[in-house]
């Protein structure tokens, strides 16, 4: 009998299983995959998202795997053009963006060597149920045999089509329509730095190191485009980094040398789910979805699986009702995550709104508040701070914009 049955060990689910077992709970990971192997991702972990690593132990493993640090981010949106670095958060100085064989590994590896039971290759095909109240879960193992596990608490850490969060009906709310598809590939040959560049017709490229002397090279288009890209991806794909950074198309081109097939993320619709209930809980992309655009899957994933292994401990230690323990951390998470939701919600239409616009064209001509951009971005500055109408307002004087442009900017 466990005390915290967890279904998924990539980042939120080992990041759940590790703080748990550290604090002394039996607790079992299960995955249909077995590691190390690949995913869907970004790689991208914010300074917010390696300060939890680092207060894991776990930040020089990471940097240790041979990923290059990036310490000089470069952002064009739309004509404006912002460069620079986040002041450090919690002492970290830099970001990594390591291939998911590399990272989920670590974290698996992680939870075992504190004391979690992690069971790999093993399909959840059902959610146990007793007197309304998760109790186990049943599946299949790779070699096709069935088995069922029990526990006090069931989480649903596997991802945004979680079988956990269908199995015990939980429903979506504040649901934005996604809007765009990513294709990437991972290439040798480059040596760029972090680019994230926006044209006017809303195409995106982005590019930034990872393991192996390779760079994870990306685009984002609009779905509208989908069926018309993909009758050829490979000259698609090279025509978009023409068109928005000519110099680094010929680049790509004369220099780049594809080391994998090209992957291509259909992102379902930014979402919020119903993450509590009797005897279960969903954490990272099980419950909060949001567009890559942003990079902060990751980062969230460690940030509320660490507040969700908070508020189980509680009720497992028997301070309060668990279930109480654990809506509250759903009410949390909601809280926190929303500016990151939106925000991400707003940049991923590839056209800033007016107002956006006006802040993004004045921050870039301030090293100020360039520095406060990628703080906001990294997660060290909030977003209160940032748009608060009285910083705003320094911040125009500061860069001399029109007063009536400002009104106008902010209706």
């Amino acid at each position: 009998m466990y005390d915290v049955i967890v279904v998924g060990a990539r980042c939120a689910g080992s990041s759940l299983a590790l703080l748990l077992a550290r604090r002394g709970h039996r607790v079992l990971v299960v995955d249909r995959s077995t590691f190390p192997s690949d995913t869907i991702s970004t790689h991208y972990i914010q300074q917010t998202g390696l300060a939890r690593l680092k207060d894991w132990g776990l930040l020089d493993r990471v940097a240790a795997s041979g990923v290059p640090a990036m310490k000089h981010l470069t952002l064009s949106y739309t004509g404006i053009h912002v460069e620079g670095f986040a002041d450090p958060i919690e002492g970290v100085t830099e970001v990594y963006s390591p291939r998911r064989t590399v990272l989920d590994k670590i974290l698996v590896d992680a939870a075992r060597e504190a004391g979690a039971e992690v069971v790999e290759g093993f399909t959840v095909q059902n959610v146990i149920f007793e007197d309304g109240r998760a109790v186990g879960i049943r599946g299949q193992l790779d070699d096709e045999s069935e088995k069922e596990f029990r526990g006090s608490f069931v989480v649903g850490a596997d991802g945004r089509n979680s079988t956990v969060g269908d199995k015990v009906g939980a429903d979506f709310y504040r649901v934005v329509p996604a809007t765009c598809f990513v294709y990437y590939s991972y290439f040798g040959g480059l040596d760029w730095t972090f680019q994230h560049r926006t044209s006017f017709n809303q195409q995106q490229i982005g590019a930034w190191p990872t393991n192996d002397d390779l760079h994870l090279v990306s685009l984002l288009r609009r779905r509208e485009y989908f069926s018309d890209f993909r009758t050829d991806v490979e000259k698609n794909f090279h025509a978009v980094y023409d068109e928005v950074a000519p110099e680094f198309g010929e680049d790509l081109r004369t220099n780049g040398k594809r080391a994998e097939n090209f992957r291509v993320m259909r992102y379902p619709d930014n979402y919020y789910r119903r993450s509590n209930g009797p005897g279960w809980a969903l954490v990272g992309d099980a419950g909060y979805h949001k567009d890559p655009f942003t990079g902060w899957g990751i980062t969230d994933a460690f940030l509320y699986a660490e507040l969700l292994a908070d508020h189980l401990h509680q009720g497992l230690a028997g301070e309060r009702p668990i279930d109480d323990a654990v809506a509250e951390y759903a009410r949390i998470r909601d809280e926190r995550s929303k500016g990151t939701f939106e925000f991400t919600c707003v940049l991923a239409e590839l056209t800033l709104p007016p107002f956006f616009e006006a802040v993004l064209r004045a921050t870039s001509q301030s090293p100020e508040y360039t520095k406060k951009f990628f703080g906001l971005m990294a997660g060290g500055v909030h977003g209160e701070e940032f748009f608060a109408p009285h910083n705003l307002e320094k911040l125009y004087e500061e860069v001399g914009t029109p007063q009536q442009e400002r009104l106008l900017k902010a209706a």
